[in-house]
């Protein structure tokens, strides 16, 4: 659900915090979706199965963190994916290796489609769509495709992504 404020700079976003973080497009604060239950045990379970794999899969999995996509646009993902061989930056600049987004019941297909092809234009190749209540999707070339494989190497990393074994880690 995106509330639409009066202009601000980039600057002014970068130096103001949100509770939680909101994101930056064109001027405009957006509000993300977040804090409930099925989302928040979503977003634990990604985290949580991509941690084990931190080291051997050569990536840093960061929840709720900054991504510039765009000069005026600065997106934050549920979980991010970088690649531990690039340097550490305090908010991304460089593509992700992968990012999730988990789906609130609010949110509107959309921003969600719009939010997607911006990741997909900074160069981000594994872009994955988690609905707590149905489906699971993959974004490719400006569409969603249902998550049919279940079980993939994430390219880019040495990382695997597992459904059976994430959906295990909800508690």
């Amino acid at each position: 659900m995106a509330t639409a404020t009066n202009f601000v700079t980039v600057q002014e976003y970068l130096r103001s915090s949100f509770e939680p973080d909101a994101e930056y497009v064109a001027g405009q604060i957006e509000e993300r979706v977040v804090g409930e239950n099925d989302h928040s045990a979503w977003q634990g379970a990604i985290y949580s199965w991509f941690q084990q794999q931190a080291l051997t899969g050569q990536i840093r999995v960061r929840p709720e963190l900054r991504v510039q996509v765009a000069p005026d646009c600065f997106l934050v993902p549920d979980v991010t994916l970088l690649d531990r061989n690039r340097p550490i930056e305090q908010i991304v600049t460089h593509p992700p290796v992968a990012v999730f987004e988990i789906l609130s019941p609010a949110d509107s297909i959309r921003r969600v489609m719009t939010k997607c092809g911006r990741y997909e234009q900074m160069g981000i190749r594994t872009i994955l769509l988690i609905d707590p209540a149905g489906p699971r999707y993959r974004y490719v070339s400006g569409r969603l495709e249902p998550l049919d494989a279940r079980a993939f190497d994430i390219p880019g990393s040495l990382a695997r992504f597992d459904l059976d074994e994430i959906e295990k880690l909800l508690d």
